[in-house]
């Protein structure tokens, strides 16, 4: 599933090409999402003037004239491409793709295999509606840090891996990204988030450390465009480079890369998702 990097690479790709662009068509395949598309979806959106390209966590939030925001999920394997003018003439819709926007002389697609991304259309403030008014900070933001981390963590028996999952803790960090924090800050997955904050409610060295590493990396992989597994490329059509660097995630079996540590990468499922530590590094 595309996470906080991928899909501000996607925000950015789409930003710089069809903001001001009006909505003259719209192509919808008939085959449902996750959640079926809004009845009035086209009729909402069609000649609108598109305003703004953002991101509030997994979402992207597409602002249209009208006080409209189309808030849309990637799901799994969903993805944005936007076609050049050249390749828009007589382009005839692929398998898979469920909507397609044409502004003045080119197409902005939608493509989703596995469909599990899904779309609202909305006149309510973004912040405010149903699918994001519950999310937590995001990280980078000055609103997450290890204060806000400790007051969440204090008292409670949770394993660390599967808090940082919680978008309501923080919001837009996915499997991925969440093995590779911890493992570079050195966190076992299994840990009790309460042993991250002293008695009296604040951060530990070990939970500073781990904010900032959960920036960097979250910085890292956006400068290289996210990863690309499986179906994961930006609006135009390239693939991510932060699976390169990958120090644990996806090396079940293969040695830790940490000098002086011999021991092999091993997976364990938690909360029906796998994690990948090294069990010597991260004590």
């Amino acid at each position: 599933m595309p996470e906080l990097p991928e899909v501000e690479t996607v925000k950015r790709g789409l930003e710089g090409s069809i903001v001001n662009k009006k909505i003259e068509k719209i192509y919808l395949s008939g085959l449902s999402l996750r959640f079926p598309l809004p009845d009035n979806f086209t009729s909402m959106a069609i000649n609108k003037k598109i305003l703004s390209v953002s991101r509030r966590a997994k979402y992207l939030l597409i602002g249209l004239s009208g006080n409209l925001t189309i808030i849309s999920h990637l799901g799994m394997s969903g993805s944005y491409r936007v076609l050049s003018s050249s390749e828009s003439k007589n382009y005839t819709p692929a398998k898979h793709d469920h909507l397609i926007f044409d502004l003045s002389d080119f197409k902005v697609v939608y493509n989703d295999p596995r469909r599990f991304g899904y779309m609202v259309i909305t006149t309510k403030s973004p912040e405010d509606h149903k699918l994001l008014a519950s999310l937590g900070p995001e990280p980078m933001s000055n609103s997450f840090n290890e204060e806000v981390l400790a007051k969440s963590f204090l008292g409670k028996d949770r394993p660390i891996k599967n808090a940082l999952l919680d978008q309501t803790i923080v919001s837009g960090l996915g499997n991925i990204y969440v093995c590779e924090a911890l493992f570079r800050s050195k966190i076992n997955p299994k840990k009790k988030v309460k042993r991250l904050v002293y008695a009296n409610g604040s951060p530990k060295d070990s939970l500073i450390l781990l904010k900032n590493k959960i920036n960097q990396i979250i910085r890292d992989s956006i400068a290289l465009g996210g990863s690309s597994l499986k179906d994961f490329s930006s609006a135009e059509g390239k693939m991510g480079y932060f699976q390169n660097t990958f120090r644990v995630y996806g090396r079940e079996g293969e040695n830790c890369i940490s000098e002086n540590c011999n021991e092999k990468i091993k997976r364990l499922i938690q909360s029906g998702r796998s994690t990948f530590y090294c069990p010597k590094c991260q004590k």
